[in-house]
């Protein structure tokens, strides 16, 4: 009788076994034919450039093709749609930037969830946000710029790369947590931006740092601080709204997401790949170059930022009773 129990027991470790038995097979065969990774932009910009970059490492890793495929549309959100509709096995991936956090708040019907639906796989890089403003400005610093502000209630208006992006958000966040009052001027990318700035038609810019800083070194424009809670690596000089503002925090982000429900041992796999992808001289090197930071993080990680970030910019969306036309 005894054996008998003691066989039982064995018998329902075995089982317990093979699940955890036949993920590890899965994760150490795959991927066994091209995984594809989407784009929700068309071909060219940052994005398309940074996901070629980890394609070509990726397929050095992988020993496996890896199709960049170009879904662009409403905001990230086709391609957020295909990627999460897809099977949730590791051959499609996407890219995702800080839309991918916004869109909650502005976008009132999603086709999915992103809490529920999508899974933070890594996040890949990072770029800072910078306030800029025209040379001639009657401020140099934020406690200024609050200053002039409250003794100029109407005075100030922030350009921007366009409505419901980062940029914006951290402009508003500025004027919620300052208790001062600024006008968002929104323009269809950062150039038609700048150069309204620089004409001397709106006094403030939120922009990506490596846009705008060659305006600042040719004198046309002033950097008055980064948005990040920490300094830019390519310009530590540089001071943060959160010196003044504790707590400030807007970046953007660019990361490698997945459909729910993918199994987490394979998604670790490949977050350990993009990290060594990411951290390569030769993608740090090119990244560097388009003012990325590389980042390279855990899909536990990831996914805590990605809801740390929803939360956040919904507050804002909130306070400032934004609507995106």
């Amino acid at each position: 009788m005894r054996l008998a129990v003691l066989t039982r027991r064995a018998l329902l470790a075995a089982l317990a076994a093979v699940p955890a038995l036949a993920l590890a097979d899965t994760t150490a065969n795959w991927p066994d034919k091209p995984v594809r990774l989407i784009v929700p932009f068309t071909a060219g910009g940052p994005t398309d450039t940074v996901a070629r970059l980890l394609a070509s490492q990726l397929e050095t890793i992988w020993k496996q093709t890896v199709i960049v495929d170009y879904k662009p549309g409403a905001g990230t959100i086709l391609g957020t749609t295909a990627v999460v509709r897809s099977p949730a096995d590791g051959y499609t991936l996407g890219m995702a930037i800080s839309a991918l956090t916004i869109n909650p708040s502005v976008q009132p019907s999603l086709p999915y969830d992103t809490k529920k639906d999508v899974l933070g796989v890594s996040q890949i890089a990072q770029a800072h946000f910078g306030l800029f403003a025209h040379s001639s400005a009657p401020f140099n610093t934020v406690p200024e710029l609050i200053a002039y502000a409250k003794k100029n209630p109407d005075a100030l208006s922030f350009a921007t790369p366009g409505a419901g992006t980062g940029t914006h958000l951290a402009g508003e966040m500025l004027a919620h947590l300052a208790g001062i009052r600024m006008v968002h001027v929104p323009y269809k990318g950062s150039a038609p931006a700048q150069q309204d700035v620089i004409g001397g038609r709106v006094p403030l810019l939120f922009d990506i740092l490596y846009s705008s800083m060659p305006y600042v070194k040719d004198k046309r424009l002033k950097v008055i601080a980064l948005s990040s809670p920490k300094r830019a690596v390519s310009n530590p000089e540089i001071p943060l709204i959160a010196d003044t503002l504790p707590g400030f925090s807007a970046m953007s982000s660019i990361g490698i997401i997945a459909p729910a429900g993918l199994p987490q041992p394979l998604a670790q796999k490949i977050a350990a790949d993009v990290g060594t992808a990411v951290r390569s001289p030769a993608m740090g090197e090119r990244m560097a170059a388009l003012g990325l930071e590389p980042v390279g993080s855990t899909p536990e990680q990831y996914n805590a930022q990605i809801r740390q970030e929803i939360d956040k910019w919904a507050a804002i969306v909130k306070t400032a009773n934004i609507k995106i036309e």
